[in-house]
C-alpha cells in the first residue's frame, strides 16, 4: 500500500505551522465568526424594535453602538 504524504501546513507568510497550531487557529476563527453572527443577530433585533419612549430609545441606541463597536473589533 502506498503511503500518502501530507503537505506541511504553511501560514500566510510561508512559515511552516504544526497541525495543532493550524487546528487552534481554525477554532479561533470559527469562534470569532460565531461571535460576529451572534452580534449581528442582536443588532438586527435592536433595529427591529420601535419605541416612542425617549429613555428606551436612548438605551437601544447605546446598545446598538456597543454591538457595532464589538463587530468592528472582531473584524
Amino acid at each position: 500500500m502506498a503511503n500518502t504524504m501530507q503537505q506541511p501546513a504553511v501560514d500566510s507568510e510561508n512559515v511552516f505551522v504544526s497541525e495543532e497550531t493550524r487546528r487552534l487557529n481554525e477554532q479561533q476563527r470559527t469562534q470569532r465568526e460565531r461571535q460576529k453572527q451572534e452580534l449581528n443577530l442582536q443588532r438586527e433585533n435592536i433595529l427591529s424594535q420601535k419605541t416612542s419612549n425617549p429613555a428606551r430609545r436612548t438605551a437601544l441606541e447605546a446598545a446598538l453602538a456597543q454591538i457595532e463597536a464589538s463587530i468592528a473589533h472582531l473584524n
